[in-house]
């Protein structure tokens, strides 16, 4: 099967087939979070990354596009030498910076994803590159792959060879996913993905079917207001107000964080956040001398629990995520979620 495919496909491209159509668009698979799935021989297991989710598109040129579906080939320059390519293909990622110690930071991001300047795009690419890391293949040629199971998908990636300067193919885990799990903590990763051996690929949707197991909890959040700073950080944002999707699709107000920030994010925020203040509240809060802002940025936190009126404890900013878009914003489901 795999033989005949790749064969037909690169007889096809030789041959500069009339009338190949433009790669199709594919919005990105999302994992459930979930405990560890049973231990029956029906998944394999991939490290979660710490980064920025894209879709690369593959040809004349690479094109990558991220969750909200966004054009945000121009940020990572260093990644354009996946491109060309025969036979053309599409595939799913994430895009990662990687410290000295072999850990991802999503902080480390953080300076790329805002920039529009080529030149500082350039010289950030140069002295601190990225990787993309991809795990699935979603077209290859003139084919879609999305109806083939996982299992059969990960052998056309893996028999591709993407392996470059700037980007891999991280291999499956080893081992019970209790050992692997076990190895992401010890390492001080962010958790392991456990994707169905005969799951189909589901563009724009959540699924079962791919269940992520993370060893610390995370949440996006809509940024709807701060509280200015006092002490060292007077004249500063102190804290920012934030706010999540309840079930009906309203804005509902979690709570605060006023850790976990660096002076230049502090800046960063202010610059962001200043041309959207608004006189009225965005969202049902008693907050004294809050400054409200119109919900258009979406932020991430990691925390230790919800509380039962629905706050977040003990948030900490994590960054920006541009890549996502305020109404995608809602309660991430945990494995444990019981609120105290």
């Amino acid at each position: 099967m795999i033989e005949q495919v790749f064969s037909n496909v690169r007889v096809r491209e030789r041959m500069g087939e009339a009338g190949m159509t433009r790669l199709p668009r594919y919005a990105a698979m999302l994992a459930t979070a979930g405990p560890l799935p049973a231990e029956d021989g029906r998944w394999a297991r991939e490290t979660k990354f710490d980064g920025i989710r894209a879709i690369g598109y593959i040809d004349d040129s690479l094109r990558l596009v991220s969750r909200n579906d966004k054009d945000i080939t121009a940020a990572w320059p260093e990644l354009a030498g996946l491109a060309p390519a025969t036979p053309r293909f599409v595939v799913d990622g994430e895009i990662v910076a990687v410290g000295a110690a072999g850990r991802t930071s999503f902080e480390a991001l953080q300076p790329r994803m805002h920039l529009r300047n080529q030149g500082r795009i350039r010289a950030l690419a140069e002295a601190d590159p990225v990787t993309y890391m991809i795990f699935d293949l979603l077209h290859i040629g003139d084919r879609s792959l999305i109806d083939l199971p996982y299992e059969q998908r990960r052998e056309f990636l893996e028999r591709l060879g993407l392996t470059g300067p700037h980007w891999q193919v991280p291999p499956r885990l080893s081992g019970t996913g209790a050992e692997a799990l076990a190895e992401s903590r010890r390492h001080g990763l962010e958790g392991i993905v456990c994707k169905r051996l005969d799951s189909r690929y589901l563009p724009g949707r959540r699924s079962e079917l791919w269940t992520k197991v993370k060893n610390i909890r995370e949440q996006e959040v809509v940024i709807v207001g701060w509280r200015p700073g006092t002490g060292r950080l007077a004249g500063r944002i102190g804290s920012l107000l934030l706010a999540i999707h309840d079930d009906t699709g309203k804005l509902v107000y979690s709570g605060s964080v006023g850790t976990g920030f660096t002076a230049a994010m502090l800046d960063d925020l202010a610059a962001d956040l200043r041309p959207l203040r608004r006189t009225t509240p965005t969202v049902k809060a008693d907050v004294p001398d809050a400054v409200w802002v119109s919900p258009e940025l979406v932020g991430e936190v990691a925390f230790t629990e919800w509380t039962r009126d629905g706050r977040l404890r003990h948030p900490s900013w994590r960054g920006l995520r541009p890549d996502k878009s305020p109404d995608q914003v809602t309660r991430e489901p945990q494995s444990d979620d019981s609120a105290s």
